[in-house]
């Protein structure tokens, strides 16, 4: 579970997280199961953070660096991540449903069977991830990179499209795709 020193740090303040973590030179923080809902977390430097099973429910992580970590199964419901980096982070079989990752850098990112139902992801750049049996029912990708990503089995259903570059994008056996008014 959750290292309870670097816990109380990240719920003080971010700049605190962040001081903390640089201080202690905190190479994948410990955060395993942490109950974070609605924490305060914008700006958090949480690259390579073990934040799986964690409970980030309507918390705000606007251009937060998550860069590298594991979000495994994390519940991030209604979370703001704007701007956030999650490159090559691991967020399988987690919850984002009524997200917003508008405008996210999720290069690589693996989000494999991941509930993205009614996510808002304008903008977002997924190019070179893995969504394999991702939900994506009513999700909202206008201007989503999803260059070379791979949607094998995805649920699309009702999904906005518009102005999505799939180039490359391995669509085997989704669901739900609508091509209409791109």
């Amino acid at each position: 579970m959750a290292n309870p020193e670097q816990l109380e740090y990240l719920q003080a303040t971010t700049e605190d997280w962040n001081l903390y973590r640089h201080d202690h030179a905190i190479a994948h923080p410990n955060l395993m199961g942490a109950d974070l809902s609605a924490a305060e977390l914008s700006y958090a430097d949480l690259n390579g953070a073990d934040l799986s099973l964690a409970d980030l429910r309507a918390s705000d992580l606007t251009k937060a660096n998550l860069a590298n970590a594991d979000l495994t199964q994390a519940n991030l419901s209604g979370a703001l991540l704007v701007s956030v980096v999650l490159t090559n982070a691991n967020l399988s079989r987690a919850d984002l449903s009524g997200a917003d990752l508008s405008a996210a850098l999720a290069m690589n990112a693996t989000l494999i069977s991941a509930n993205l139902t009614g996510a808002v992801l304008n903008g977002t750049n997924l190019a070179n991830a893995d969504l394999t049996n991702a939900i994506l029912i009513e999700a909202d990708l206008r201007g989503a990179d999803l260059t070379n990503t791979t949607l094998l089995q995805a649920n699309l259903t009702g999904a906005n499209l518009s102005g999505v570059d799939l180039s490359k994008a391995d669509l085997t056996a989704a669901v739900g795709l609508n091509f209409d008014g791109w």
